[in-house]
């Protein structure tokens, strides 16, 4: 593989199994096992200090930008991605084109084990996506997300709020 437009922070640890290209990685950022993590060359990845990034993950920026903020867990087998269709087959294609969009994650969001989030999705800060949930419109912040395709199972009371912003 070729490494290309790579900046790393401080403290940062990588799997040697792991291949990246085309990101900015923050400080004390975490990346597990057998992931692959890729922006493009005009739309570097963004992944934001103290993140953990589960094994087997796929986070797939290459055709548009994808912003994951600081202190988001993201557990095992999760694949986020920009962009997704019939690539192969451009008579397909006339029927189900490929969706392209960014992708935001906010701050302190859990993304759990083998959830997948399609492009144009943001996820405001605090969110939980419960495992195997398939994420295909946006959340805001301080809301509990689960189920194929994900809705909103209950938003954070205020004094949960208020307990995880006192820290």
């Amino acid at each position: 593989m070729k490494f290309a437009n790579i900046t790393l922070g401080l403290n940062v640890e990588i799997d040697p199994s792991t291949t990246f290209n085309n990101v900015i990685i923050k400080d004390r950022v975490k990346v597990s096992k057998r992931c692959s993590i890729y922006g493009g060359p005009d739309n570097q990845l963004e992944i934001g200090a103290n993140t953990y990034i589960g094994m087997n993950s796929i986070i797939n920026g290459f055709e548009s930008k994808i912003i994951i903020g600081e202190n988001v867990s993201i557990a095992q087998n999760v694949n986020i991605m920009v962009d997704s269709g019939p690539n192969a087959s451009p008579a397909m294609q006339k029927i189900f084109p490929i969706q392209k969009g960014p992708i935001y994650i906010g701050s302190n969001c859990w993304i759990g084990a083998s959830v997948i989030i399609m492009p144009n999705v943001t996820l405001g800060e605090f969110c939980i996506v419960a495992a195997s949930s398939f994420v295909n419109k946006s959340f805001p912040a301080f809301s509990i997300i689960g189920g194929r395709p994900a809705k909103l199972i209950r938003s954070f009371t205020d004094t949960e709020k208020e307990k995880m912003l006192s820290l």
